[in-house]
């Protein structure tokens, strides 16, 4: 009977401490808010992503451990998934390993380059239309671009991604998708006139890539300033390379930060195959809240230039949770104004 109870005291010991050594963390956001477009009427929308994730870790000893992270997207107006259309675990699906190495995963998520250009840009990355990632920074440029119509084109599926570990404040990063198709509808051959001036080649359905796509990306941090270069190649060829940096002046509160990317489309586009963009930006915390500011300019070869003007602010309730306005105007052949305000949660 001793060496029973001897027996289960220990496997509830060996028990404890293998449950000790992991760990699953539920998480997410949730924003909603009112914003009226020029042309269009008020409607309930969005600043930024609405997520639900599952993360984790195991302890696997002698500084190896393995990971997971898997994040659904959906609307917070109608409770649907984001588009509709979107993979369920459209945030990312990923499970790796980390140790002295750094980090490899395997899955879906955001591309090197689209991970890390975040930090230059003045709305962090965030989706809504006064932002700057969704177009400007990234020059128009698709790192999905044979993904089926209504996903999202910042990331790569079927993919391994890696980050080094931060040595005297560098690292490197990269991703490399494989070859398969992802279920992109076939694309018509249009050949160059005033509605497209660019023109394009026809795309098979379901069309496979001529080489792997892949991103690298390169960044260093102090606590005074950060500087980021990156190079992208997708599906269809496609090549986008950007170069960033950003200042923080020790104690101010403030961040300032800047951006330029090319984009070369020559194996998609019969003409006018290349794309210049740029911005400029600052953050600054001020009381119980933050000013976001940026412009920027996008100018395709053949079109007309794009130029955009945000102004947004953000103003903490919690640490948690924080109320939001923004206004931005846009120009290329017209003009168009954007005005937004919400409230965002972290969970």
């Amino acid at each position: 009977m001793k060496k029973s109870l001897v027996a289960i005291a220990i496997f509830g010991a060996f028990a404890g401490a293998a449950h000790a050594q992991s760990s699953v963390q539920i998480y997410g956001t949730i924003d909603a808010g009112i914003a009226k477009a020029t042309g269009n009427t008020a409607i309930v929308t969005k600043r930024d992503n609405n997520k639900l994730g599952f993360k984790g870790t195991e302890d696997l000893g002698g500084g190896l451990k393995a990971l997971f992270q898997l994040e659904i997207r959906y609307e917070s107006d109608t409770g649907t998934l984001e588009n509709n259309t979107r993979p369920l675990f459209q945030g990312q699906s990923r499970v790796g390993l980390q140790g002295d190495f750094g980090t490899v995963r395997l899955g879906r998520g955001l591309t090197a380059f689209q991970e890390t250009s975040t930090y230059f840009e003045p709305w962090s990355g965030m989706p809504t239309p006064v932002g700057f990632q969704t177009d400007l920074q990234v020059a128009g440029y698709s790192s999905d671009p044979l993904s089926p119509a209504g996903n999202s084109r910042n990331r790569f599926s079927n993919a391994v991604f890696y980050n080094s570990p931060v040595i005297e404040g560098f690292q490197f990063n990269a991703t490399v998708a494989s070859k398969e198709g992802t279920g992109n509808a076939a694309i018509g051959f249009v050949a160059p006139s005033a509605a497209n001036p660019s023109g394009n080649y026809a795309v098979a359905a379901n069309a496979q890539a001529g080489s792997n796509p892949y991103s690298v990306s390169v960044t260093y941090t102090n606590p005074l300033f950060a500087l980021m270069g990156a190079y992208e190649r997708n599906a269809l060829q496609a090549k986008l390379w950007s170069v960033g940096g950003s200042v923080n002046p020790l104690d101010s509160g403030l961040k300032l930060m800047a951006s330029y990317q090319h984009q070369n489309d020559e194996n998609f586009k019969i003409i006018n195959t290349n794309t210049k963009a740029w911005l400029v930006g600052a953050n600054y915390d001020v009381g119980p809240g933050k000013i976001r500011a940026g412009y920027g300019q996008k100018t395709p070869d053949g079109v007309t230039k794009t130029k955009q003007a945000s102004l947004g602010y953000d103003y903490n309730l919690s640490k948690r949770t924080y109320l939001y306005a923004d206004i931005s105007n846009k120009k290329t052949v017209s003009s168009a104004n954007y005005i937004g305000v919400g409230l965002h949660h972290n969970f």
